[in-house]
């Protein structure tokens, strides 16, 4: 009980904070704000980014690190070729499977050998970087608004890890892993 209470008290506080408040990119100079205020501004990379972070945490040892750190790398990659191109619609299915994906792998605390693990979060990276980089504005720099959407990005996978390492329990994991996965699922029939 002192878990979901836990759960539910950070939850309850991070839908308080004033994301609506900070709008979309665009309304602060290009650059590292937009950057940072970009993956907080949309549930896919929300769900996606927390999930990832979830799913390390339930990989424990050393992939709690390694998962996030690959999702970083790969999306930085992403990133700089969409900032020279337009998002294809196949990259927002890749975004929306991302979302429902991950859920079931928390759901079910599914485990892969390590290569595999990371294989599959780079491909999900490569496509919210692609996202990120062709959302970006005209007027960002590159390096500073990557700069910004890698911080927030592991912020929130640090949120992921940090709702794993309270143990919620496997009832709970699996319904946070099931919405996200119907979350995720809703994407795609709207992708």
């Amino acid at each position: 009980m002192k878990n979901i209470l836990k759960i539910l008290g950070f939850a309850t506080a991070f839908a308080a904070f004033p994301f609506a408040a900070s709008a979309h990119p665009g309304l602060h100079a290009a650059g590292f704000a937009d950057g940072f205020i970009h993956p907080f501004t949309g549930a896919d990379h929300l769900m996606a980014m927390t999930a990832v972070g979830y799913w390390a945490g339930q990989f424990g040892g050393r992939m709690r690190f390694v998962i996030p750190a690959v999702f970083a790398a790969v999306m930085v990659l992403g990133a700089a070729f969409g900032f020279h191109a337009e998002a294809p619609s196949l990259i927002e299915y890749g975004v929306a499977a991302s979302v429902a994906v991950m859920g079931l792998l928390i759901a079910f605390d599914v485990k892969m050998p390590a290569l595999a693990a990371a294989a599959l979060v780079a491909l999900f990276a490569f496509c919210h970087g692609f996202a990120h980089g062709a959302e970006a504005p005209a007027a960002a720099t590159e390096i500073h608004f990557f700069t910004g959407f890698v911080l927030a990005s592991l912020i929130l996978q640090g949120v992921g890890l940090g709702l794993a390492s309270l143990r919620p329990g496997r009832t709970l994991s699996r319904l946070g892993g099931a919405l996200v996965a119907l979350g995720g699922a809703w994407m795609i029939g709207n992708a």
